[in-house]
């Protein structure tokens, strides 16, 4: 089997490898294991780990999602005193500095993590990292600029890795010490924990699309601020940027309203199974320092339910109507029904202060999900205060305008809130955003558009060509939570990484959705991760090569996953994640 001529540029491996076991080569651009017993085998030219030769094998080093620009200037192998790194940053202002601070301590973390001890016998280079950002802004939006560049030089007069990361903001810095942690591996022989890096690196790198998401459900069942951190962590890992959190749905209602406490007390399953004010506070900033903004969902006029009955007590009238009603097909799509009555004018009156509420948390943010899918018109057919109010109009045409009226009102609502931003509101396609009327509804210069068409769906095309802003989420290939239940189809990695959305400028990106009917603590990472991660390189990458290339980056990128404490399901068998030029094709 020939060897690579720069192999001989490697790290001298010869007093180190255990050759009585399995050693890796790399052989056209993959990692192919092989067992050795003999002693005299040429130890310079094989790696120890799978995971030491994937730093070095492919054209696209081991980086995920794939880089724009990747080159190995100096694949050879050397020890770095890593836990013991050096990092230097300039800033101009003390919230810049500060924001860096953290992303060192993230990058310290890390490596503390990847081991405990540090015994390491060998000869180590110095570790010297200077991080720069080009622009003092910490403001994450779809304009903020994610770009980075990093330059990885070895000076040996001073035996030091020098490593420089430069963003055109900080979250591009960020996004630069994210792909330094994943050239840096562990060696570990003879009961010696060291660190390995290459010696030259160079990489630029950007993301394609501005919005790289996933949504997390705590509605239907209730998700622990861990298990949040946790997905938040893998989005960090996978360059993703946005945290679409579906926050309440008719089922439950988790979120604590200092203005309208009953929402909770009313709508949560437990005072357990809440999220107190200092709770979001520190989700929005775990996930800030991560690169990942969060944006809440309050779902309406449909999808509400729990946490709205007690309007009646407060003298309010009913917030919402159907609630509970059975046969609950003939009324909603899940039990219990609830659907908001935009016949009380008290409604909007309490999702003023509702968003009021939203809006002293997320300080920061520019954007708010209002949900807007799945309105079921027998639901308010049936209710005789609504009924009235359309003086007995009971047409389809009747019922929409009603629809609009209570979106309309919605948003002023937001509005006096907001203290008349213009924020960018998000509604699901639906019936009110049929091609035929949108225009007459909802304007384009407010509206954000999120389809959850299948791929055949010439809806996106449609809107597109109105002149809304789309955010894709494919139906058929990135609905997580498919595949559990009736007669949907489970879309494996390779699926979910093979969906090309469109690419136009209004475009803003797209979503992986795991909706939370099947998944809480207990299994949503393993629904939601490494598949996730393969939308995370369509969205940052949209590259022009299919899955079966990224296997092997692929692999390691789930078992970073997993190292980091994220319950990652196996895509393949123990065996293939070491043997990937074997297993190609599996799966």
């Amino acid at each position: 089997m020939p060897y690579y001529s720069f192999l001989s540029a490697f790290l001298t491996l010869s007093s180190i490898v255990n050759v009585q076991g399995w050693i890796w080569e790399c052989y056209s651009g993959s990692c192919v294991r092989e067992h050795s017993i003999d002693e005299s085998f040429n130890k310079s030219q094989v790696f120890p780990s799978v995971e030491i030769c994937r730093l070095v094998c492919g054209s696209n080093g081991p980086i995920w999602p794939k880089p724009s620009l990747y080159e190995a200037t100096d694949k050879a192998l050397i020890f770095v005193n890593a836990k013991n790194a050096v990092i230097h940053f300039s800033t101009s202002t003390e919230a810049e500095s500060n924001f860096l601070r953290e992303v060192e301590s993230y990058f310290m973390e890390a490596v503390n993590k990847m081991t405990e001890q540090q015994n390491c016998q060998r000869t180590q280079y110095k570790l010297v990292i200077s991080l720069n950002s080009k622009t003092p802004s910490l403001h994450l939006n779809w304009m903020t600029e994610e770009k980075y560049d990093l330059h990885i030089t070895t000076d040996e007069d001073t035996k030091t890795l020098r490593v420089r990361i430069t963003g055109e903001t900080v979250f591009g810095v960020r996004h630069g010490v994210e792909s330094l942690l994943q050239l840096i591996e562990l060696f570990e022989d003879n009961e010696q924990t060291c660190f390995i890096s290459q010696r030259g690196v160079n990489i630029t790198d950007q993301p394609y699309y501005r919005h790289r998401g996933l949504l997390i459900d705590s509605g239907r069942n209730f998700l622990s601020v861990e298990t949040i951190k946790r997905n938040i962590d893998g989005m960090a890992l996978s360059k993703m940027n946005v945290l679409h959190w579906h926050l309440t749905d008719t089922q439950s209602f988790p979120f604590v309203s200092a203005r309208l406490p009953n929402m909770s007390i009313y709508g949560a399953y437990s005072g357990a199974q809440t999220y107190s004010a200092y709770q979001i506070t520190d989700l929005i900033q775990y996930a800030k320092v991560r690169g990942i903004r969060i944006i809440p969902e309050i779902d309406g006029p449909a999808h509400a339910g729990s946490g709205w009955q007690w309007g009646p007590e407060a003298s309010l009238g009913n917030l919402v109507v159907c609630y509970n009603q059975q046969p609950y097909r003939s009324y909603c799509i899940q039990p219990p029904c609830g659907q908001m009555n935009p016949a009380n004018q008290n409604l909007y009156f309490v999702l003023q202060n509702l968003y009021a509420d939203l809006i002293d948390l997320w300080t920061e943010s520019d954007v708010f999900h209002m949900g807007g899918d799945e309105v079921y018109t027998p639901c308010w057919n049936s209710t005789e205060e609504i009924v009235n109010y359309l003086r007995g109009n009971r047409s389809e045409e009747a019922f929409l305008n009603l629809w609009a009226e209570y979106q309309e009102k919605a948003l002023n609502a937001f509005d006096i809130a907001n203290h008349y931003k213009n924020s960018s509101v998000i509604l699901w396609t639906s019936s009110l955003t049929d091609p035929s009327h949108i225009e007459q509804y909802l304007p384009k210069d407010r509206y954000i558009i999120q389809t959850w068409v299948p791929t055949s769906d010439t809806l996106p095309e449609e809107l597109l060509n109105l002149g809304y802003k789309l955010i894709i989420s494919t139906k058929d290939s990135w609905y997580l939570d498919h595949g559990f239940w009736g007669t949907t189809t489970y879309y494996t990695w390779r699926k979910v990484y093979d969906n090309k959305i469109l690419t136009s400028p209004s475009v803003l990106g797209g979503e992986v959705c795991m909706w939370g009917e099947l998944v809480d603590d207990n299994n949503i990472e393993s629904r939601a991760w490494p598949r996730a991660a393969a939308a995370a390189e369509r969205l940052w990458s949209n590259p022009s090569t299919p899955s079966t290339a990224a296997s092997s980056r692929f692999f390691a990128h789930t078992d970073r996953l997993i190292k980091k404490g994220i319950k990652a399901s196996p895509v393949v068998p123990g065996f293939c994640s070491v043997s990937e030029a074997d297993c190609a094709t599996y799966l």
